[in-house]
């Protein structure tokens, strides 16, 4: 099959974006490395499947920095973050997106350092703590790839955070190429994955605006409501107070 880098079955595509125009989705990729191997083509791929306006970060060179653990974040303000400026363009990227690509290649069973580095620093993004309520309509979608293995855990470590934001929906794909280069994978190979995009795409253009989160989201996200109305980080209980989350309101509504 020639030219699978750039066409993805361009009959199929053209049937899943039919229905939707062009552009109406926002999407935020989040690369896991900076080289652009097989995880950063298959993220491409479903990316310009979905039609939408594509901003996309590589790491580490859009952002580089490692949590020095000083807790700024959770006990005071994340504006606080010696990192917070550098981060922002990412954060923003993030809330304006309706779909969330987080790509990594597996790293020894698990995400590269430099995505690990990326998620840590919105540990206080995390329900126990201040979720943005944004993420609660939003949709996300965890890729890996490795020449064998390591693709489940690798995903886990992307979709725990996923959770945890109170992402409305997240999609996991991993895939073996069996090859350490996007050039040297097979055509029978691309092909699967061609198909495999194509039907993910369709699954996340026809929720689009519609998604809402899983019961056990919302079963978490309650369980974290007693916490806060029982007396909990001040910080955090007065962010779910203001929000009107501890009463009946929810984010999800």
């Amino acid at each position: 099959m020639k030219n699978m880098d750039n066409k993805y079955n361009k009959n199929k595509l053209k049937t899943i974006n039919a229905s939707y125009p062009q552009g109406s989705l926002n999407i935020t990729i989040i690369h896991g490395q900076s080289h652009k191997g097989s995880t950063y083509h298959i993220a491409r791929m479903l990316a310009e499947k979905l039609e939408g306006d594509i901003t996309e970060f590589f790491l580490p060179k859009d952002f580089s920095s490692f949590c020095v653990g000083c807790t700024f974040c959770f006990a005071m303000s994340e504006t606080l973050c010696p990192h917070y400026e550098k981060l922002k363009p990412l954060t923003e990227a993030l809330d304006r997106a309706d779909v969330i690509i987080l790509a990594s290649p597996v790293y020894v069973f698990h995400v590269t350092g430099a995505m690990k580095a990326f998620l840590d620093h919105y540990g206080y993004r995390w329900m126990v703590h201040r979720p943005e309520e944004k993420m609660f309509r939003k949709q996300a979608v965890c890729i890996s790839t490795a020449v064998g293995a390591g693709m489940k855990s690798t995903n886990k470590d992307m979709a725990d955070s996923m959770f945890f934001w109170g992402i409305a929906k997240t999609y996991r794909y991993g895939t073996a190429v069996a090859e350490v280069s996007w050039d040297r994978v097979s055509a029978r190979k691309k092909t699967r994955i061609d198909k495999k995009t194509t039907a993910l795409a369709r699954k996340i253009k026809k929720r689009g605006g519609q998604v809402k989160p899983s019961v056990k989201t919302k079963v978490f996200f309650n369980m974290m409501r007693l916490a806060m109305e029982k007396g909990w980080n001040e910080v955090d209980a007065a962010y779910w107070r203001e929000k009107g989350w501890t009463g009946k309101v929810r984010p999800w509504k």
